[in-house]
């Protein structure tokens, strides 16, 4: 069948239980669909419900309910966020905490990663309040890095497949160097924290690397590797990564600030990252399993 209708659950919470699948099924049909065997991806967890038609809206509590193409599913190339989507942090907000701006910062931060002021200005503005601020505290805001639940295991999956995995951040290499040796991603980029070897000039590199320099980058990787947009996975959760959400074959939204969640179609609010592999058709029994960091 041409469509699949992907339910998923977080697996510290199952829900996807078969109730809900004859819900999904009946909201299927009943907007005309014609729909086949559901197809179980992790009992509990994640079950396939392909159908021919015209996909339904279908609200299950607890559930995520993505309808996608059947072709082309698998994805040769992971783009990701870093910060609220591979991480909890945001790095920025951690290094203001150290001069008592953790608040004023992390008010920008919001209003910059739900799109209501320009991503570059706000990162200048941001970076700017922390000059002066010693280097080596860098350090000590990276022992506050929280991973996101199934990232390891995303990343090890989908390079056992073939892909190729980058992570793409609008924050600081120093941290997404850390992140992705510990994730295993095969190549990170960000921008570069200025400073004099003991203190924070309070200026970030040029060029700024913001939502038009992540969207450059997914077509560049893809470009390198022979393939086009089409075969990528992208994944994010603010306004900085909507146009590579948008430009990739599944771009997904990543409990996803609300700007963001309302402008692309397949979004993840309860799964953790190992729903990235359910929506591409991996069955829990093909996992890479990787304990995270």
């Amino acid at each position: 069948m041409k469509n699949v209708l992907v339910l998923i659950s977080d697996p510290a919470r199952p829900a996807v239980n078969d109730e809900a699948v004859a819900a999904a099924v009946e909201a299927l049909k009943m907007n005309g669909a014609v729909v086949g065997a559901p197809d179980w991806l992790a009992p509990g967890i994640a079950c396939d419900v392909p159908f021919e038609g015209t996909g339904a809206s279908v609200t299950l509590a607890g559930i995520d309910a993505v309808v996608l193409p059947t072709e082309g599913r698998r994805k040769r190339l992971l783009v990701a966020d870093m910060e609220s989507t591979m991480i909890h942090n945001e790095m920025l907000d951690e290094l203001a905490d150290f001069l008592g701006l953790r608040e004023k910062i992390a008010g920008i931060t919001a209003r910059a990663m739900n799109g209501e002021i320009d991503f570059a200005g706000a990162l200048e503005e941001r970076v700017g309040l922390l000059k002066g601020l010693p280097v080596g505290r860098l350090g000590e805001a990276a022992t506050r890095i929280r991973y996101m639940p199934g990232g390891a295991t995303l990343i090890a999956t989908m390079q056992k497949h073939g892909a190729y995995c980058a992570l793409v951040s609008g924050g600081f290499t120093y941290f997404t160097a850390m992140v992705r040796a510990a994730l295993g991603f095969d190549v990170d980029a960000a921008n570069v924290l200025e400073h004099d070897g003991t203190a924070l000039a309070g200026t970030v590199a040029r060029p700024i690397l913001g939502k038009e320099a992540k969207l450059t980058t997914l077509q560049r990787l893809a470009g390198e590797r022979g393939l086009t947009a089409g075969d990528a996975v992208s994944v994010g959760d603010g306004a900085n990564d909507l146009p590579m959400l948008k430009a990739a074959g599944l771009g997904v939204a990543y409990h996803a600030k609300p700007a963001v969640a309302a402008e692309v179609p397949a979004r993840i609010d309860h799964g953790d990252l190992t729903a990235l592999l359910y929506l591409q058709g991996y069955r829990r029994s093909d996992f890479e399993q990787r304990k995270d960091p």
